[in-house]
Order: C-alpha cells, then structure tokens, then sequence
C-alpha cells in the first residue's frame, strides 16, 4: 500500500509516466492547479500547497527512488509540482505572469546553475529529488517577480 501511494504521488497520479520530458508535463499540469487554488483561496493557500507537496514529496520520492534503484527517475515529478509553485507564488493570476513563471522555472530546473547544480549533485534520496527544484523554485520566483515589476 505504501509503495502504491509513493508511486501515485511521485509520478503525480501517472502524469510523470508520459513521455517525453515528464519533467515539462509536470510543470504544466501544476499551471491549473496553481491557479485554482489562487482563485478559490488566496495566495497563502498555495504556500500551505507548496508546503504540503514539498513534505509529501521528500517521502514519496524516496520511497519510489529506493524501489526503482535509480536516484533520480526521471517519471518522478511531484519535485516539479513543487517547484513550479513556489514559482509561482504571489504572481497576479494571468496569462503573461503564468508564463514568465513557468519559464524561468523551466530554465532554472534543466540549466542546474548554482546553487540548484549542488542540490542535484550532493543530496540524496527523496531530499536531493526535491532540493534542486524547490530552489530552481525560489530562483524562478525571484526573477519573475522582477521581470513582471520591471519589464511590465
């Protein structure tokens, strides 16, 4: 049972199983769950949502990634869902931010520049699943908001 439910959360209910770039299909799936839950609840909601698929996260990918004995599968993407909103915290529910938010999270999870290539490379297990994409998170949040306050 424990196995079923880290599997289901891990690859986020199948979603990670989709080839190609699972990673990419993650990110996008958590656009409409991030802005639904904005809409209905405010932002503080989507920080208790980051929160909670963080935590959830650091113990369902560790479960998967002992099962499957590879360190970091790559159908394993609750990491991006993670990511993606803390990406997207605080941005004005649009379109145009949306998308500034997802591309910079994107860009930050596949280009790895430090400090997220450090998360990546030195911590393991379900920790180093997450790390590198929550802080690929925050990096995306940072520039968003000041692409959006600058630029916009």
């Amino acid at each position: 049972m424990k196995q079923k439910i880290a599997h289901a959360l891990s690859t986020w209910f199948g979603l990670g199983l989709i080839p190609p770039c699972p990673g990419t299909w993650g990110s996008l799936a958590a656009l409409p769950m991030a802005w639904i839950i904005v809409m209905l609840f405010g932002d503080n909601a989507l920080i208790l949502g980051s929160v909670l698929v963080t935590v959830l996260g650091l113990w369902s990918s560790e479960v998967y990634a002992r099962s499957s004995a590879n360190k970091d599968p790559s159908e394993v993407i609750i990491d991006e869902v993670a990511g993606q909103w803390i990406a997207l915290l605080f941005l004005p529910l649009s379109l145009k931010a949306y998308l500034i938010g997802f591309g910079f999270f994107r860009l930050f999870d596949i280009l790895k520049p430090w400090p997220i290539s450090f998360c990546d490379q030195k911590l393991k297990g379900g920790l180093g699943i997450m790390a590198d994409d929550v802080v690929a998170g925050f990096a995306a949040l940072l520039c968003s908001h000041l692409v959006l306050s600058y630029l916009f």
